[in-house]
């Protein structure tokens, strides 16, 4: 056992990976319980895709850089995210809908851009990830991002919540409810382009709303939701990380799939809300 776990940290490549699954598990598993709380996990989800095309212009604009690609995918999300908000508000359609035709559409733009400025290899990283190709730049980027949104949420995590349970008394004590909720929403959309290395765009969805929701089945604890979220996040796609190295499977797709087989014994096993449980209720 100590020789599986310490055989791959003999590579370089391997310790600047599993140091950045643990930070970016550690912050998308506290910020996942604000999306499962606002129930905003779809909405999060047509995020994450709009985020391909960014990086697309971007690439077109100013060439392939780090921070060109960054700086597209936060565009296009805020775009999308705020057009969908502008076209629900000037039709008859809901921003749901709106967003789900804007990003579809931003999406396969992006795949067409990308093929033709033939970047294929990066398209399958930006859409599945490829931690281990982190260079130690990336690492510090990941980590500053991780301080920041963390940071962010937990300095404003009582009025963020008071938002989410009762915006009404929240306005009457003077909540800025507007401001915090175009903050969140920000928050949300660095978060998951700093995920974008680990697990792409596709992918990205499940690191943000798993861990969350796989405690949210173990405890009726809020604030077990963003602690017990963010540690497991943060081990669980460390553990994955190991796991595909061990098994030699891509880490992107391992980290989502680790996290939803804790999320499956959760709600097969979970001792209040589990599966086996409310069939023992039933049988009485």
């Amino acid at each position: 056992m100590i020789d599986w776990l310490t055989e791959p940290l003999q590579h370089p490549f391997n310790q600047r990976a599993i140091l950045a699954a643990l930070l970016i598990g550690l912050t998308n598993g506290y910020a996942s319980a604000f999306v499962v709380l606002k129930k905003s996990a779809l909405k999060v989800g047509s995020l994450s895709h709009a985020l391909l095309p960014g990086i697309a212009v971007a690439v077109l604009v100013a060439g392939l850089h780090e921070w060109s690609a960054f700086l597209g995918a936060l565009f296009a999300a805020l775009l999308i995210g705020l057009g969908s908000l502008a076209v629900s508000r000037g039709s008859r359609l809901d921003q749901d809908s709106s967003l789900a035709i804007l990003y579809t559409a931003a999406f396969s733009g992006g795949i067409i851009l990308l093929r033709r400025l033939g970047v294929t290899q990066q398209i399958d990283e930006w859409l599945f990830g490829n931690i281990m190709g982190l260079r130690d730049g990336d690492l510090w980027t990941t980590f500053w991002i991780s301080c920041a949104a963390l940071g962010v949420l937990t300095a404003l995590h009582r009025p963020l919540l008071m938002t989410l349970f009762d915006t009404e008394v929240a306005a009457t004590l003077g909540v800025p409810i507007r401001a915090l909720n175009y903050l969140l929403l920000a928050v949300l959309i660095v978060v998951l382009i700093a995920s974008l290395q680990a697990v792409g765009c596709m992918l990205a969805l499940g690191l943000l709303v798993t861990p969350a929701a796989t405690i949210y089945l173990l405890t009726d604890s809020t604030n077990a939701l963003f602690w017990g979220g963010s540690l497991l996040g943060g081990l669980a796609s460390a553990a994955a990380v190991l796991i595909g190295w061990h098994l030699n499977l891509e880490q992107g797709p391992t980290i989502v799939l680790v996290l939803g087989t804790a999320f499956l014994l959760a709600f097969i096993f979970s001792p209040k809300y589990g599966l086996l449980k409310r069939a023992a209720a039933n049988g009485r």
